[in-house]
């Protein structure tokens, strides 16, 4: 398991003050107006830095850092994620997962290839559509399948062991892509 989650990346310098524009890569964009403290992750390597100020504008988050005080202060600072350790994060319902636990996973499936042997392969991705995610296999021989996140199709996560059980629903695996 990774020690520190992605909660947004560095888009630009906002203003002359030192603020930066964030894109939120989080569920719960209000988390940031509890944020006290986070980890930028620049070329030069992670730095903690302390939250003085928290705006929301349209789909981005302002954040202003005690550490900075100018534009220029920040003008490097672009494409930068910023984390939070792992004991900072939000709690989580059940059923629900970081990503950065998902990815990575042993995907064992429920459906069999043209011998009768199960099909396995890696949780590659997760893509956040708005109604549902949806899961990235790529099978052990190449190929890619796309795989709705909800009940019907995710029958047991175990990110201690690493492993997820997925039901493919009809016509999943009919033209999967090869990778």
């Amino acid at each position: 398991m990774e020690d520190f989650l992605q909660v947004g990346v560095i888009t630009s310098p906002h203003g002359v003050h030192g603020e930066v524009k964030v894109f939120p890569t989080t569920d719960d964009v209000k988390r940031f107006s509890k944020l006290k403290e986070c980890i930028l992750e620049t070329k030069k390597g992670r730095e903690t830095v302390h939250v003085r100020s928290v705006k929301y504008q349209k789909n981005m988050v302002i954040l202003g850092f005690k550490e900075f005080a100018t534009m220029n202060d920040v003008e490097t600072l672009r494409q930068c994620p910023l984390l939070v350790d792992r004991k900072h994060a939000v709690k989580l319902e059940k059923d629900e997962y970081f990503i950065a636990d998902l990815i990575g996973l042993e995907a064992q499936t429920d459906a069999t290839d043209a011998s009768g042997n199960c099909l396995s392969g890696k949780l590659t991705d997760v893509i956040q559509t708005g109604a549902n995610d949806v899961y990235e296999i790529t099978l052990s021989d190449g190929r890619v399948f796309l795989l709705p996140a909800i009940a019907d199709c995710v029958l047991d996560v175990n990110i201690k062991k690493g492993t997820i059980k997925v039901h493919v629903l009809p016509g999943l695996l009919d033209d999967p892509v090869k990778a």
